[in-house]
Protein backbone atom coordinates (compact mmCIF):
# COMPACT_ATOMS: atom_id res chain seq x y z
CA UNK A 1 0.00 0.00 0.00
CA UNK A 2 1.41 3.45 -1.14
CA UNK A 3 2.54 5.61 2.14
CA UNK A 4 0.30 8.43 1.53
CA UNK A 5 -3.23 6.03 1.14
CA UNK A 6 -4.75 5.59 4.45
CA UNK A 7 -6.59 2.52 5.31
CA UNK A 8 -9.64 3.50 4.91
CA UNK A 9 -9.09 3.68 1.02
CA UNK A 10 -9.50 0.13 1.04
CA UNK A 11 -11.88 -0.09 3.73
CA UNK A 12 -15.62 1.85 4.07
CA UNK A 13 -16.37 3.31 7.20
CA UNK A 14 -19.16 1.86 8.60
CA UNK A 15 -22.69 2.43 6.95
CA UNK A 16 -20.32 4.35 3.79
CA UNK A 17 -18.44 3.83 0.72
CA UNK A 18 -14.52 3.43 0.84
CA UNK A 19 -12.43 5.87 -1.68
CA UNK A 20 -12.13 3.21 -3.88
CA UNK A 21 -15.89 2.18 -4.14
CA UNK A 22 -16.33 6.16 -5.14
CA UNK A 23 -13.72 5.52 -7.74
CA UNK A 24 -15.56 2.97 -8.83
CA UNK A 25 -18.92 4.06 -9.23
CA UNK A 26 -17.26 6.91 -11.17
CA UNK A 27 -15.63 4.89 -13.96
CA UNK A 28 -18.81 2.96 -13.99
CA UNK A 29 -20.79 6.05 -14.36
CA UNK A 30 -18.45 7.57 -17.18
CA UNK A 31 -18.42 4.45 -19.13
CA UNK A 32 -22.10 4.30 -19.10
CA UNK A 33 -22.56 7.48 -20.42
CA UNK A 34 -19.92 6.70 -23.30
CA UNK A 35 -21.99 4.07 -24.53
CA UNK A 36 -24.68 5.72 -24.44
CA UNK A 37 -23.16 8.25 -26.38
CA UNK A 38 -21.79 5.92 -28.39
CA UNK A 39 -25.24 4.58 -29.11
CA UNK A 40 -27.19 7.79 -29.76
CA UNK A 41 -24.17 8.24 -32.36
CA UNK A 42 -24.36 4.85 -34.18
CA UNK A 43 -28.34 5.63 -34.35
CA UNK A 44 -27.37 9.04 -36.06
CA UNK A 45 -25.04 7.14 -38.97
CA UNK A 46 -27.62 4.85 -39.27
CA UNK A 47 -30.21 6.83 -39.76
CA UNK A 48 -28.25 8.94 -42.04
CA UNK A 49 -27.34 5.72 -44.30
CA UNK A 50 -30.97 5.02 -44.05
CA UNK A 51 -31.74 8.13 -45.65
CA UNK A 52 -32.28 8.15 -49.26
CA UNK A 53 -29.34 9.65 -51.17
CA UNK A 54 -29.66 13.32 -53.04
CA UNK A 55 -29.28 12.88 -56.53
CA UNK A 56 -28.92 15.98 -56.83
CA UNK A 57 -25.70 15.86 -54.84
CA UNK A 58 -23.85 12.28 -56.15
CA UNK A 59 -24.94 9.58 -57.95
CA UNK A 60 -26.89 7.45 -55.22
CA UNK A 61 -25.13 4.10 -56.28
CA UNK A 62 -21.30 3.96 -55.15
CA UNK A 63 -18.67 2.58 -57.27
CA UNK A 64 -15.95 0.90 -55.54
CA UNK A 65 -14.23 -0.90 -58.61
CA UNK A 66 -13.27 2.20 -61.27
CA UNK A 67 -10.23 4.60 -60.17
CA UNK A 68 -9.79 7.91 -60.48
CA UNK A 69 -7.06 9.79 -62.98
CA UNK A 70 -6.58 12.51 -64.85
CA UNK A 71 -4.29 13.19 -67.92
CA UNK A 72 -1.12 15.36 -67.69
CA UNK A 73 -2.50 17.88 -70.49
CA UNK A 74 -4.64 19.14 -67.55
CA UNK A 75 -1.59 20.67 -65.98
CA UNK A 76 0.55 23.94 -66.91
CA UNK A 77 3.52 21.07 -67.68
CA UNK A 78 6.09 21.85 -68.35
CA UNK A 79 5.71 25.72 -68.46
CA UNK A 80 4.53 26.40 -65.01
CA UNK A 81 4.80 22.59 -63.05
CA UNK A 82 7.33 20.50 -63.19
CA UNK A 83 6.63 17.00 -63.42
CA UNK A 84 7.15 15.79 -59.81
CA UNK A 85 4.69 18.82 -58.93
CA UNK A 86 1.82 17.58 -61.33
CA UNK A 87 2.23 14.53 -59.53
CA UNK A 88 2.17 15.58 -56.08
CA UNK A 89 -1.03 17.58 -57.09
CA UNK A 90 -2.80 14.92 -58.37
CA UNK A 91 -2.05 13.28 -55.80
CA UNK A 92 -3.31 15.95 -52.79
CA UNK A 93 -6.47 16.32 -55.22
CA UNK A 94 -7.47 12.52 -54.29
CA UNK A 95 -6.51 11.46 -57.65
CA UNK A 96 -5.42 7.31 -57.58
CA UNK A 97 -3.41 7.67 -61.00
CA UNK A 98 -2.08 10.05 -63.36
CA UNK A 99 -1.63 9.87 -67.37
CA UNK A 100 1.51 10.37 -69.01
CA UNK A 101 2.02 12.15 -72.49
CA UNK A 102 5.31 11.02 -74.60
CA UNK A 103 6.46 13.53 -76.79
CA UNK A 104 9.78 14.45 -79.05
CA UNK A 105 10.68 17.16 -75.94
CA UNK A 106 9.40 16.59 -72.72
CA UNK A 107 11.07 14.17 -69.42
CA UNK A 108 8.74 11.20 -71.64
CA UNK A 109 10.65 11.16 -74.87
CA UNK A 110 13.17 9.57 -77.09
CA UNK A 111 15.72 11.30 -75.37
CA UNK A 112 14.88 9.83 -72.01
CA UNK A 113 16.87 6.37 -70.98
CA UNK A 114 15.61 3.47 -69.44
CA UNK A 115 17.27 5.00 -66.26
CA UNK A 116 15.06 8.37 -66.49
CA UNK A 117 12.22 6.13 -66.90
CA UNK A 118 12.72 4.38 -63.83
CA UNK A 119 13.55 7.40 -62.17
CA UNK A 120 9.86 8.67 -62.73
CA UNK A 121 8.34 5.63 -61.95
CA UNK A 122 10.30 5.56 -58.55
CA UNK A 123 9.29 9.72 -58.37
CA UNK A 124 5.61 8.15 -58.69
CA UNK A 125 5.86 5.71 -56.43
CA UNK A 126 7.16 7.71 -53.25
CA UNK A 127 4.35 10.29 -54.36
CA UNK A 128 1.99 7.73 -53.88
CA UNK A 129 0.05 8.00 -57.38
CA UNK A 130 0.23 5.51 -59.87
CA UNK A 131 0.48 6.01 -63.70
CA UNK A 132 -2.63 5.00 -65.72
CA UNK A 133 -1.24 4.95 -69.17
CA UNK A 134 0.65 6.86 -71.79
CA UNK A 135 -0.87 8.75 -74.40
CA UNK A 136 0.48 10.84 -77.41
CA UNK A 137 -0.53 13.30 -80.33
CA UNK A 138 2.32 11.23 -82.47
CA UNK A 139 -0.01 9.35 -84.22
CA UNK A 140 -1.24 12.83 -85.85
CA UNK A 141 1.82 14.11 -87.47
CA UNK A 142 3.15 10.18 -87.88
CA UNK A 143 -0.52 8.48 -88.59
CA UNK A 144 0.05 4.49 -88.73
CA UNK A 145 -1.86 4.51 -92.10
CA UNK A 146 -0.43 7.68 -94.19
CA UNK A 147 0.26 7.35 -97.54
CA UNK A 148 3.54 8.80 -96.82
CA UNK A 149 6.07 5.52 -96.59
CA UNK A 150 7.92 7.45 -94.26
CA UNK A 151 5.94 9.25 -91.61
CA UNK A 152 4.30 5.47 -91.91
CA UNK A 153 7.01 4.25 -90.72
CA UNK A 154 8.47 6.70 -87.90
CA UNK A 155 4.93 6.13 -87.01
CA UNK A 156 5.67 2.54 -86.09
CA UNK A 157 8.67 3.32 -84.68
CA UNK A 158 7.20 5.80 -81.85
CA UNK A 159 4.73 3.41 -80.64
CA UNK A 160 7.20 0.81 -80.06
CA UNK A 161 8.98 3.45 -78.45
CA UNK A 162 6.47 3.84 -76.67
CA UNK A 163 5.62 0.75 -75.48
CA UNK A 164 8.79 0.56 -74.58
CA UNK A 165 8.68 3.43 -72.20
CA UNK A 166 5.66 1.91 -70.74
CA UNK A 167 7.96 -1.21 -69.93
CA UNK A 168 10.21 0.51 -68.16
CA UNK A 169 8.07 2.37 -66.13
CA UNK A 170 6.34 -0.73 -65.65
CA UNK A 171 2.84 0.73 -67.24
CA UNK A 172 0.25 -1.67 -69.20
CA UNK A 173 -1.60 0.73 -71.02
CA UNK A 174 -0.47 1.98 -74.21
CA UNK A 175 -3.09 4.49 -75.90
CA UNK A 176 -2.83 3.99 -80.07
CA UNK A 177 -4.29 5.50 -83.02
CA UNK A 178 -4.45 2.39 -85.32
CA UNK A 179 -5.02 5.06 -88.31
CA UNK A 180 -6.84 7.42 -90.24
CA UNK A 181 -9.02 7.86 -93.23
CA UNK A 182 -8.55 12.21 -92.89
CA UNK A 183 -7.15 14.13 -89.75
CA UNK A 184 -9.06 18.10 -90.46
CA UNK A 185 -6.88 19.68 -88.17
CA UNK A 186 -3.33 18.91 -90.07
CA UNK A 187 -3.22 19.95 -93.36
CA UNK A 188 -0.34 18.14 -94.38
CA UNK A 189 -2.72 14.72 -94.41
CA UNK A 190 -3.61 13.32 -97.49
CA UNK A 191 -6.69 11.35 -97.05
CA UNK A 192 -6.66 7.50 -97.07
CA UNK A 193 -8.95 5.04 -98.73
CA UNK A 194 -10.67 3.35 -95.89
CA UNK A 195 -10.22 -0.15 -97.12
CA UNK A 196 -6.46 0.46 -97.69
CA UNK A 197 -6.27 2.48 -94.08
CA UNK A 198 -7.70 -0.57 -92.39
CA UNK A 199 -5.28 -2.91 -94.07
CA UNK A 200 -2.38 -0.88 -92.95
CA UNK A 201 -3.53 -0.34 -89.69
CA UNK A 202 -3.98 -3.93 -89.12
CA UNK A 203 -0.52 -4.41 -90.39
CA UNK A 204 0.89 -1.80 -88.37
CA UNK A 205 -0.47 -3.57 -84.95
CA UNK A 206 0.08 -6.25 -85.65
CA UNK A 207 3.62 -5.78 -85.70
CA UNK A 208 3.85 -3.63 -82.96
CA UNK A 209 1.86 -6.51 -81.27
CA UNK A 210 5.22 -9.13 -80.94
CA UNK A 211 7.22 -6.72 -79.11
CA UNK A 212 4.39 -5.54 -76.57
CA UNK A 213 3.46 -9.52 -75.93
CA UNK A 214 7.60 -9.35 -75.15
CA UNK A 215 7.05 -6.27 -72.91
CA UNK A 216 3.93 -7.24 -71.67
CA UNK A 217 1.94 -4.02 -72.45
CA UNK A 218 -1.11 -3.80 -73.96
CA UNK A 219 -1.73 -1.32 -77.16
CA UNK A 220 -5.67 0.06 -76.06
CA UNK A 221 -7.06 0.98 -79.67
CA UNK A 222 -8.66 4.26 -79.10
CA UNK A 223 -11.84 5.54 -80.95
CA UNK A 224 -11.92 9.06 -82.79
CA UNK A 225 -14.40 11.10 -84.06
CA UNK A 226 -12.49 13.15 -86.48
CA UNK A 227 -10.21 10.62 -87.94
CA UNK A 228 -13.05 8.95 -90.43
CA UNK A 229 -11.90 5.12 -89.01
CA UNK A 230 -13.44 2.88 -86.64
CA UNK A 231 -16.74 4.96 -86.63
CA UNK A 232 -18.80 2.56 -84.74
CA UNK A 233 -18.60 0.25 -81.85
CA UNK A 234 -18.76 -2.82 -83.77
CA UNK A 235 -16.25 -1.88 -86.14
CA UNK A 236 -13.66 -1.52 -83.27
CA UNK A 237 -14.64 -4.64 -82.10
CA UNK A 238 -13.99 -6.26 -85.17
CA UNK A 239 -10.54 -4.84 -86.07
CA UNK A 240 -9.80 -5.68 -81.71
CA UNK A 241 -11.19 -9.32 -82.06
CA UNK A 242 -9.15 -9.75 -85.90
CA UNK A 243 -5.70 -10.29 -83.46
CA UNK A 244 -7.11 -12.54 -80.52
CA UNK A 245 -4.07 -10.88 -78.44
CA UNK A 246 -4.72 -10.46 -74.95
CA UNK A 247 -2.31 -7.59 -75.57
CA UNK A 248 -4.84 -6.05 -78.22
CA UNK A 249 -7.39 -4.14 -76.27
CA UNK A 250 -9.61 -0.73 -76.52
CA UNK A 251 -8.82 2.71 -74.80
CA UNK A 252 -12.66 4.00 -75.06
CA UNK A 253 -13.06 7.66 -75.46
CA UNK A 254 -16.44 9.02 -73.76
CA UNK A 255 -16.35 12.22 -75.90
CA UNK A 256 -14.68 11.15 -79.06
CA UNK A 257 -18.03 10.11 -79.99
CA UNK A 258 -19.78 12.12 -78.71
CA UNK A 259 -20.90 14.15 -81.80
CA UNK A 260 -23.10 12.09 -83.26
CA UNK A 261 -23.38 9.26 -80.81
CA UNK A 262 -23.59 8.11 -76.98
CA UNK A 263 -20.78 6.25 -74.86
CA UNK A 264 -23.43 4.28 -73.10
CA UNK A 265 -24.18 2.48 -75.68
CA UNK A 266 -20.18 2.19 -76.99
CA UNK A 267 -19.70 1.40 -73.20
CA UNK A 268 -22.48 -1.93 -73.05
CA UNK A 269 -21.19 -2.95 -77.02
CA UNK A 270 -17.12 -2.59 -76.35
CA UNK A 271 -17.73 -4.88 -73.21
CA UNK A 272 -14.63 -6.55 -71.57
CA UNK A 273 -12.26 -5.40 -74.42
CA UNK A 274 -12.27 -1.91 -73.19
CA UNK A 275 -8.90 -1.67 -70.98
CA UNK A 276 -8.77 1.91 -70.40
CA UNK A 277 -10.77 5.30 -70.26
CA UNK A 278 -10.66 8.65 -71.12
CA UNK A 279 -13.47 11.03 -69.63
CA UNK A 280 -14.14 14.07 -72.42
CA UNK A 281 -16.79 16.43 -71.43
CA UNK A 282 -18.92 17.37 -74.62
CA UNK A 283 -22.03 19.43 -75.64
CA UNK A 284 -23.91 18.56 -78.36
CA UNK A 285 -25.26 22.13 -78.29
CA UNK A 286 -21.78 23.18 -79.46
CA UNK A 287 -21.03 24.44 -83.19
CA UNK A 288 -17.28 24.00 -82.30
CA UNK A 289 -15.56 20.88 -84.05
CA UNK A 290 -12.09 21.66 -82.79
CA UNK A 291 -10.56 20.39 -79.96
CA UNK A 292 -11.76 23.55 -77.85
CA UNK A 293 -15.29 21.62 -78.22
CA UNK A 294 -14.26 19.72 -75.23
CA UNK A 295 -15.14 21.22 -71.78
CA UNK A 296 -14.58 20.85 -67.80
CA UNK A 297 -16.45 17.51 -66.40
CA UNK A 298 -19.78 17.88 -66.13
CA UNK A 299 -20.50 21.22 -67.85
CA UNK A 300 -21.69 19.41 -70.90
CA UNK A 301 -24.45 17.13 -72.01
CA UNK A 302 -23.13 13.80 -71.59
CA UNK A 303 -25.07 11.19 -69.68
CA UNK A 304 -22.58 10.33 -66.98
CA UNK A 305 -24.98 8.27 -64.84
CA UNK A 306 -25.83 5.94 -67.82
CA UNK A 307 -21.85 6.23 -68.68
CA UNK A 308 -20.85 4.69 -65.25
CA UNK A 309 -23.45 2.19 -64.81
CA UNK A 310 -22.73 0.83 -68.39
CA UNK A 311 -19.25 0.28 -67.62
CA UNK A 312 -20.18 -1.14 -64.30
CA UNK A 313 -22.23 -3.87 -65.99
CA UNK A 314 -19.66 -4.60 -68.00
CA UNK A 315 -17.35 -5.01 -65.16
CA UNK A 316 -14.99 -2.34 -66.26
CA UNK A 317 -12.34 -1.96 -63.09
CA UNK A 318 -9.87 0.05 -64.66
CA UNK A 319 -8.69 4.23 -64.76
CA UNK A 320 -11.53 6.71 -65.32
CA UNK A 321 -9.10 9.64 -67.01
CA UNK A 322 -9.58 13.25 -67.54
CA UNK A 323 -8.49 13.98 -70.52
CA UNK A 324 -8.69 18.08 -71.07
CA UNK A 325 -5.92 20.11 -73.34
CA UNK A 326 -6.11 23.56 -71.71
CA UNK A 327 -4.42 23.69 -68.13
CA UNK A 328 -6.04 26.92 -66.92
CA UNK A 329 -4.16 29.92 -66.94
CA UNK A 330 -5.36 31.29 -64.07
CA UNK A 331 -4.82 29.40 -60.62
CA UNK A 332 -4.73 25.49 -62.51
CA UNK A 333 -5.04 23.94 -59.42
CA UNK A 334 -8.47 24.88 -59.24
CA UNK A 335 -9.08 22.53 -62.50
CA UNK A 336 -7.43 19.30 -60.99
CA UNK A 337 -9.41 19.80 -57.95
CA UNK A 338 -12.54 20.24 -59.71
CA UNK A 339 -12.51 17.58 -61.67
CA UNK A 340 -11.34 15.14 -58.86
CA UNK A 341 -14.61 16.79 -56.75
CA UNK A 342 -16.44 15.71 -60.03
CA UNK A 343 -15.15 12.24 -60.36
CA UNK A 344 -16.39 11.94 -56.54
CA UNK A 345 -20.12 12.89 -57.24
CA UNK A 346 -19.86 10.32 -60.48
CA UNK A 347 -18.59 7.84 -58.40
CA UNK A 348 -20.98 8.22 -55.65
CA UNK A 349 -18.01 8.63 -53.26
CA UNK A 350 -19.41 11.64 -51.47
Amino acid sequence: MPANESPEFLHPRPGGFSRRDALKATALSAAAATTALGARVGTAQDAAEAKPKDERRASPKRYDRMKKSINLWAFPYPDKMSLRECLQLAKDAGFDGIELNYDLESDLSPKATTADFHEIRKMADEIGIEISGLCSFLFWPYPLSSNDAAKRNRGIELAGLIAKAAHDLGVENVLVVPGAVHIPWRDDHEPVANDICDQRAKEAVGQLLRDAEKLDVCLNMENIFFNGYLMTPMEMNAFVDHFSSEHCRVHFDTGNIMEYQFPEHWARLLGNRTKNVHLKEFSKKSTDHSLECFRPLLDGTTNWPAVIEELDQAGYEGFLTFEYFHPWQHYPEALIHQTSDSLDRMLGRV
